[in-house]
């Protein structure tokens, strides 16, 4: 908490605007840890309050799902969404901002939680995706066989326990040490997961019949999963939205670029809303 204020002067001054220059105030009200979304919110309705602006509680989901057109100059476009980090796997049929379809979710682990835990089998360091992504390149993906869990399941459900535990009854039976394998378990692991993700997002574009996908989160900066979607939506002549590299993991931008969405629109949170730490994404409906 003591960090608050100079951390907001220093982005102000880095902006080159002051306090008085701010049209609005936003926060994630989650999901998320509820003591650190509780400090955010807190000193954001202040602000407002001070200020006299309006004041935008907002989904920290819906950062990820818009972030893809940030700075793009043409506003959020229909499309389908993959929003994959460390602790969600989801596919939406977004229609307008504030209009979303789910349709498919992990049923257990999230992609980022699949790369962390089969890499903490492997004894790498937390977070194990950078980890896997860089000694994958120097792999055999055909080296093991783990399994592509739904791959065929026929609906746009993920789920990825199965190849945790998969990777968990290899990695016991192997030598030690396990240095020499690591670079072909990761690309197997890797594999594994990228290519239920492309495939479950190509089908959800083709259900929805959207030529624009978006993919954001912190996943959505492993090096394979943005090649092997490049070359599938080239196949399929669909266009690719890449949320930027600066935008992947959790940031302010996104959720300012939400609240100056829903700025437009004249309609902001009353001071009263609270923080939710399994908040679900306003305007989604099930499909």
């Amino acid at each position: 908490m003591p960090n608050i204020r100079p951390l907001i002067a220093a982005a102000l001054a880095e902006a080159g605007v002051a306090l008085s220059d701010v049209d609005a105030f936003a926060a994630t009200a989650g999901p998320g840890l509820a003591s650190s979304l509780l400090i955010g919110s807190t000193v954001a309705k202040a602000l407002a309050l001070a200020r006299s602006r309006p004041f935008f509680a907002i989904n920290h989901l819906e950062g990820h799902l818009l972030s893809p057109f940030l700075g793009a100059g043409r506003g959020v476009e229909p499309c389908v969404a993959l929003v994959v980090s460390g602790g969600h796997t989801l596919l939406l049929h977004c229609r307008a901002v504030g209009e979303y379809d789910l349709l498919g979710r992990t049923r257990d682990d999230a992609a980022g939680e699949a790369f962390d835990k089969t890499g903490k089998m492997l004894g790498l360091p937390y977070p194990a995706g950078p980890h896997i992504d860089r000694l994958a390149t120097h792999g055999n993906p055909t080296a093991f066989d783990f399994p592509r869990s739904m791959l065929r399941s026929g609906d746009l459900q993920f789920s990825f326990s199965g190849l945790k535990t998969a990777v968990l009854y290899a990695v016991e039976k192997l030598p030690r040490p396990l240095d020499p394998l690591l670079p072909d378990l990761c690309a197997r692991i890797q594999a594994a997961i990228v290519e239920v993700l492309v495939a479950k997002t190509l089908s959800a574009a083709r259900l929805c019949k959207e030529r624009i996908v978006a993919v954001s989160g912190g996943v959505s900066m492993n090096s394979n999963l943005r090649a092997s979607l490049d070359a599938a939506c080239r196949a399929q002549r669909l266009d690719l939205r890449l949320a930027a590299p600066a935008l992947t993991t959790d940031n302010a931008a996104m959720i300012a670029h939400v609240a100056g969405l829903k700025l437009h629109t004249g309609l902001p949170s009353e001071l009263s809303v609270d923080i939710d730490p399994n908040l679900p994404l306003d305007g989604v409906s099930p499909r």
